[in-house]
């Protein structure tokens, strides 16, 4: 995909109240105004890439782009996964993110357990492809430094 490596920031917004914390992986959603700006070439589907909450440490993510079921699957909805244990939520925070893979197509579960294995196995090759050096050094990009001015 040519829009790769892709940079946006955003406040992270309540999602759909679809459990991601019950699945023991919570999720930060952007808003609409976020995902409305996705290069058309960026399909739905599962990216690995590299996350930053307001000014701190850079982690390692996987995203989940999808269709919002709020709008009749019409929209878009961009998920992000930091691969971080967090004292507490960040709604209202600013994400920094740069998407630098795709891992693979959107896909239904038959079960729950389905769907936990498949996050946890794309979370394991995430964190594998980062270690690359190429996509290791995304994580110093000085977008992440930059002073988050505005909020935006």
């Amino acid at each position: 995909m040519k829009s790769l490596p892709y940079f946006c920031r955003g406040e992270v917004i309540r999602g759909f109240g679809r459990g991601s914390k019950e699945l023991g992986i919570p999720t930060a959603n952007f808003p609409d105004s976020v995902v409305d700006h996705l290069p058309a070439d960026i399909s739905t589907g599962i990216y690995y890439g590299w996350a930053c909450v307001s000014n701190g440490d850079v982690y390692k993510m996987v995203m989940s782009i999808g269709w919002n079921p709020y709008y009749k699957n019409t929209k878009k909805s961009m998920e992000t996964h930091v691969i971080h244990t967090f004292k507490e939520d960040f709604y209202g925070e600013i994400l920094s993110v740069v998407m630098v893979g795709y891992i693979r197509p959107e896909r239904s579960y038959d079960s729950l357990e389905a769907l936990i294995t498949a996050i946890n196995n794309d979370i394991e090759e995430a964190k594998a492809k980062l270690d690359l050096p190429e996509h290791l050094k995304l994580r110093d990009d000085n977008f992440f430094t930059s002073t988050i001015m505005n909020g935006h």
